[in-house]
């Protein structure tokens, strides 16, 4: 039974990744700030992405254990005012230790679980708003940035892991009806991650490095 831990599985997509692999039989490590007011079935721990030692707390706790599947899914959109002339560079820097630092924090602590795995796989949920060549808009300062520092920290660890067998991927998951993405987004978390999880089922070792669209097509960086 391969192993999946998923960050941010409270809500939204994270709770529907749980969800999924539950189903298809994975044994699914959900992890979340305050699990005791989270509506997730099965094994459910406390760690807080921000907090190195909560993280390195969990790491530790479940030592000894392969996680085959390191799903980065926690994040934040910050203020949505936020643009040149009134830019928030408080609520900034939260944001970038939340979308970009974060995941990597999480990839270090958790390396040796993956690296000791059958499938060594690591996904980090991103966005097309992290896609320089996508962006022709002028707004969205701190979420924009903070997904482009995210892609760029995921490319340099695909090339640093790729020698220890390890297939390092970002996702862009569709305009998703969450609370970040709003009511009026396009798609259904269950066919955000259903497709996600179908990519993520053919993944090959020379995949590592890719920024991919929920529906497995190569997304522009």
């Amino acid at each position: 039974m391969p192993t999946v831990l998923i960050t941010g599985a409270s809500r939204g997509l994270g709770r529907e990744f749980a969800r999924q692999f539950a189903a298809q039989g994975w044994r699914v490590i959900a992890t979340c700030r305050n699990p005791a007011a989270a509506d997730i079935e099965g094994e459910v721990h406390a760690m807080d992405v921000t907090d190195a030692q909560s993280v390195q707390s969990l790491a530790d706790k479940l030592a000894g254990d392969p996680i085959d599947l390191l799903l980065n899914n926690a994040g934040v959109y910050g203020p949505r005012d936020s643009d040149f002339g009134r830019i928030d560079y408080d609520a900034w820097d939260e944001v970038l230790r939340i979308n970009a630092l974060a995941p990597i924090r999480v990839a270090e602590a958790f390396a040796d679980h993956v690296l000791g795995s059958e499938l060594k796989q690591m996904v980090f949920i991103s966005s097309m708003m992290g896609s320089i060549a996508q962006t022709s808009v002028g707004d969205g300062f701190i979420y924009r940035s903070s997904k482009t520092c995210l892609n760029m920290a995921v490319n340099i660890l695909s090339n640093q892991l790729r020698p220890r067998g390890a297939t390092c991927v970002l996702f862009h998951p569709g305009w998703v009806r969450t609370d970040m993405g709003g009511p009026s987004a396009a798609i259904d978390p269950t066919v955000s991650v259903g497709g996600m999880m179908n990519v993520i089922k053919r993944l090959k070792p020379e995949d590592s490095g890719r920024f991919i669209n929920y529906d497995g097509f190569d997304f522009p960086w």
